[in-house]
């Protein structure tokens, strides 16, 4: 469906004659572009090839290992339900195995997850371990087609919004910046637009929504992957009008990070950084705008299984891994460019992954719910404040700012 997505990459294309003749004292010098997993284009040095070749060959032997688990398992082994708790009165040997054998799944499939899920199992491993497989199934089989046909024509502030948003998402890329791909990734989006009039559209969605499509192959799946995504995964109101959620997210981040790198937030603080400069991107992207295709998806895969404090833990763990080089920065754009050299060039998935959950102490999903429902007043104050001050002002075409611009 996707033409060149789905082509597959010999490492001999990552590698063109001009490195034969390169010195070591050059190599980081030398750039050259080449598609990666995805058909992104990307730009980088010896070094960065080295390593998409390397990481290559590690998507190939995960997906044996997945493959090796089909054959001994049984296809759609990792579709059995979470363990359940049993009542003392009703224990039975029969049971006990069961229960047994399903939390040993769980945990062979979480430390699975979190290694990589190849590329050709993704589309129905997300759709199982996120819920959207079963959200789909509560609603006849022609529903996104319906509502495909309800929605044709109409045109709404969000539909706008879409249409000037298309060429701007992942311009350059061979089948998303098409006339084909614009229309696909138009559908997903203004249909769900129209699902949740609540949300809408919010500037953001169409780099979710365009990978959605490039992992799933099927509108009708990236549709059913946004919507799990935004009403199951994430917290509530983070692309609505006002961004309270994703304005919350930024707090618990910022408090977060206080505790896990106390140093580094007082520097960051004492030379006027505010972390969301970096991290507003972060969660209303997904990290899709900042890291490299394949570790944004090797991120996704953890998110869709563990939830979204998955998104904190990888924020975290990018702050961690450049600390000292930060704690030397004396200027707020000094730190951005650090953050941005260091995500953009994070093409091994495992150096992140690993740090963001061995060298981050580890936060549950409770833990993360209780920090939202602190910092909910007071965003909210601010932005009853925001709104009060806005529709005070007397502009000339009686238009107030949007809250989301």
């Amino acid at each position: 469906m996707f033409g060149t997505q789905s082509r597959e990459i010999s490492p001999h294309e990552f590698q063109p004659q001009v490195f034969k003749t390169s010195i070591q004292t050059r190599r980081a010098n030398i750039t050259v572009k080449f598609q990666d997993l995805y058909g992104f284009t990307v730009e980088g040095n010896v070094d960065d090839v080295n390593i998409l070749n390397e990481l290559r060959e590690k998507v190939r032997q995960q997906g044996r290992v997945w493959w090796a688990l089909e054959a001994s398992k049984g296809a759609n082994w990792y579709l059995q339900p979470p363990p359940q708790s049993l009542s003392t009165s009703k224990i039975s040997v029969g049971s006990l195995k069961s229960s047994a054998l399903a939390v040993a799944n769980t945990i062979a499939l979480k430390r699975l997850i979190r290694n990589g899920i190849p590329p050709l199992l993704r589309p129905k491993v997300w759709l199982s371990i996120s819920g959207a497989a079963k959200k789909k199934s509560t609603v006849p089989e022609s529903y996104y087609d319906d509502l495909l046909k309800a929605v044709e024509g109409k045109v709404t502030p969000a539909t706008k919004q879409i249409d000037q948003d298309l060429p701007r998402t992942f311009p350059g890329h061979p089948w998303l910046d098409t006339s084909e791909g614009h229309a696909s990734l138009r559908r997903v989006l203004v249909a769900y637009s129209f699902r949740d009039c609540h949300v809408g559209y919010c500037q953001g969605l169409n780099y979710v929504a365009a990978l959605l499509l490039l992992v799933m192959k099927t509108e009708e799946d990236a549709f059913w992957m946004l919507a799990v995504l935004l009403e199951n995964v994430l917290v509530n109101d983070c692309y609505t009008d006002n961004l309270s959620g994703c304005h919350v997210e930024q707090r618990v981040f910022k408090d977060l990070l206080a505790k896990k790198c106390p140093m580094l937030y007082i520097h960051l603080e004492s030379i006027g950084f505010d972390v969301s400069l970096v991290a507003t991107e972060w969660f209303l992207c997904l990290f899709s705008k900042s890291l490299p295709s394949e570790t944004t998806l090797r991120v996704w895969d953890v998110l869709f299984n563990e939830g979204a404090k998955v998104l904190f833990h990888v924020a975290l763990a990018i702050f961690r891994m450049k600390e000292m080089e930060l704690l030397m920065a004396q200027h707020v754009g000094d730190v951005i460019s650090i953050i941005q050299r260091t995500t953009h060039h994070l093409y091994e998935p495992d150096d992140l992954l690993t740090v963001a959950f061995d060298k981050v102490s580890s936060m549950t999903t409770n833990t993360i719910t209780k920090q939202r429902k602190k910092q909910e007043p007071a965003v909210m104050a601010e932005l009853d404040q925001r709104l009060k001050r806005l529709n005070s002002m007397k502009l000339d075409d009686g238009s107030p700012e949007s809250p989301r611009e």
